[in-house]
Order: C-alpha cells, then sequence, then structure tokens
C-alpha cells in the first residue's frame, strides 16, 4: 500500500529542544514518530540540521529540516509510489535523494523522523506489532527481549552534577521472566532513592535528563557504591549487574582524560588513557561491572584496542561507531571493538 500524505512540523522533546515530529498517511490511517535527539553525542554523527538562527529558540529550531520533509523528501518519495512494507527501498531511495555522507542535505533528524514513520505504517500494513516487524526487516525469526538496563544514575552531560560519567545502570540479569526484571529494577531504583536522601539529603534525590538520580558526587566510584548499597538493600545482590556509559569524549583533553570537567579547567589533573583503563579494571574487580560503553574518546583508537585485549567484560562503541556500518567495520578490523 502507497503513501498517500506525508506532513512534518516542529514538537518539543523532553528538554524542552525543538525536534522534528512526521505524521504519514496511508490507507491504513495515520502513523506519527517523533525523532529523539541526544545530549552527548559523537563527532563524526549523521548530522542533525538545526537553523542556527540565535533569535529563534536559541538557534537550535529545526524549521529547515522541516521543511525539507514537507517540500522535497514528501513530495518525491509520494511519486515513487513505493509501498510502506519496502522499507529498506524506501530508506534507500531518500538517502540517494540527500546525496551526502553524513545526511547533511536535508539533516538525519529529517529523513529519521520519515523513515520512523514508515516503519510504523509498514508494521500496520502486514498487521504485526512494530517489533515483529522490525525482527522482519532485520532478518530475525525469533524475538528474545533483551535484559533491561536501568539508567538510575546521571552524571556526564546528562545532569548537572560534579560526576563526570553519564550513566550508570542497573541490569537484573538473574530475573526469570522480563515482568520480573522490571519489577527488580523499580524496587532497586527506590531503595536507591533512599540511599542517597540518607547521606546526601532529600534534595540530592533530583534527577537528570533520563531520569536517573544526580546527586552532586565527584568520584565515580562513590556512583557504583550508591548502587552496590541500593542493590543490597533490595536484596538482589546475585541477580544484578551493572552497566556503565561514560561517554569519555566529553571529558577528552589533548589525548587526556579530565574527570572534573565541569570546573575550570586544569591540565595538572588529567590523567592519561592507560591510568582511566586502570580506573576501570579496579571497578571491574570490585564491583559487579559487565559491561562499559565509550570508556575513551571516539578518536582515542590506541585505548580502546588496549583495553578490549585486556578485558573479558562488554566493551560497547556508541560515538565510536555511530550507527554507522563504515565505522564498525574499520574499528572491528583494528580491534577496537
Amino acid at each position: 500500500m502507497s503513501i498517500l500524505k506525508i506532513h512534518a512540523r516542529e514538537i518539543f522533546d523532553s528538554r524542552g529542544n525543538p525536534t522534528v515530529e512526521v505524521d504519514l498517511y496511508t490507507e491504513k490511517g495515520l502513523f506519527r514518530a517523533a525523532v529523539p535527539s541526544g545530549a552527548s553525542t559523537g563527532i563524526y554523527e549523521a548530522l542533525e540540521l538545526r537553523d542556527n538562527d540565535k533569535s529563534r529558540y536559541l538557534g537550535k529550531g529545526v524549521s529547515k529540516a522541516v521543511e525539507h520533509v514537507n517540500q522535497t523528501i514528501a513530495p518525491a518519495l509520494i511519486s515513487q509510489g513505493i509501498p510502506a512494507v519496502e522499507q529498506e527501498k524506501i530508506d534507500q531511495f531518500m538517502l540517494e535523494l540527500d546525496g551526502t555522507d553524513n545526511k547533511s542535505k536535508f539533516g538525519a533528524n529529517a529523513i529519521l523522523g520519515v523513515s520512523l514513520a514508515v516503519c510504523k505504517a509498514g508494521s500496520a500494513e502486514k498487521g504485526v506489532p512494530l517489533y515483529r516487524h522490525i525482527a522482519d526487516l532485520a532478518g530475525n525469526p525469533e524475538v528474545i527481549l533483551p535484559v533491561p538496563a536501568f539508567n538510575v544514575i546521571n552524571g556526564g552531560s546528562h545532569a548537572g552534577n560534579k560526576l563526570a560519567m553519564q550513566e550508570f545502570m542497573i541490569l537484573p540479569v538473574g530475573a526469570r521472566s522480563f515482568k520480573e526484571a522490571m519489577r527488580i529494577g523499580a524496587e532497586v531504583y527506590h531503595n536507591l532513592k533512599n540511599v542517597i536522601k540518607e547521606k546526601y539529603g532529600k534534595d540530592a534525590t533530583n534527577v537528570g535528563d533520563e531520569g536517573g538520580f544526580a546527586p552532586n558526587i565527584l568520584e565515580n566510584q562513590e556512583a557504583l557504591e550508591l548502587l552496590k548499597s541500593a542493590i543490597s538493600k533490595a536484596g538482589y545482590t546475585d541477580e544484578i549487574v551493572i552497566g556503565m556509559d561514560v561517554a569519555a569524549s566529553e571529558f577528552y583533553r589533548d589525548g587526556n582524560y579530565d574527570l572534573d570537567f565541569k570546573s575550570p579547567d586544569d591540565p595538572d589533573r588529567y590523567i592519561s588513557p592507560d591510568e582511566l583503563a586502570d580506573l576501570y579494571k579496579s571497578f571491574i574487580q570490585d564491583y559487579p561491572v559487565v559491561s562499559i560503553e565509550d570508556p575513551f574518546d571516539q578518536d582515542d583508537w590506541e585505548a580502546w584496542t588496549n583495553f578490549t585485549n585486556s578485558t573479558d567484560i562488554q566493551v560497547v562503541g556508541d560515538d565510536l561507531t555511530v550507527t554507522n556500518p563504515i565505522l564498525f567495520r574499520v574499528h572491528k578490523n583494528k580491534c577496537c571493538i
């Protein structure tokens, strides 16, 4: 079933910044998608097109991306008559229409908004849930729900505290079902709130951008201690492991790292990649840390390689690969991931 109409508009995201929302119509009805945006992004990410008009939303407006959808992408795509179930063909058509490596002509936020709406329309056309449609597109005949990762302490660019590392997560790997994992996560979250309140006061239980608590602590090890205490109080010591999204590019400074980067700059406190790696290894030894995302800057390839070769935990590349298959292959060949 072909696409009948596409219309984009500006809306606000959870941080109060403009983003793109797309309405897509087929004979099955209306399908709506909004484009997410991150506070910390890799330098190699596809371009999120902003207006840069300081008189409007401090330059963060997305009217240009909206205009690209309404005036260029929509009429071109509709004229092709590609059925909504043909996700790959539609995505490829939009990429060719843009014609740039980083989607800078239309903006990744314009292209993604349409792509997400198309995906929802495709699932409706097939009469299957969205997750099943996505699994089919990915060639996964069997769907297994992953263990949820609860981002319960926020730092880095996600919070106004001193904590450098961005996300501290709990993963209920001992749960027997997704439902049980959600219950365990919720119980630990509320225990964590009480632990933080008892130690630092009620105002320390304010939350960051992604809903995790943001106590004004400097030492990243202290965040792990808080998690350890909350997990124990909830009674799940043997059922929960810890994951971290460090987002180290946010505090990368001239080949070194500043774990107090929110304070006035002082090169004397920078630490080397090897010292940072040793810090991670101490975390792994002292706490049930099983996954670390973006432990080093996206261009600090040697540090990535050395660390992945010297640890058995899961090392995740986000800013390193930015969902770019070319970068993924490059870093895989270099043993960065």
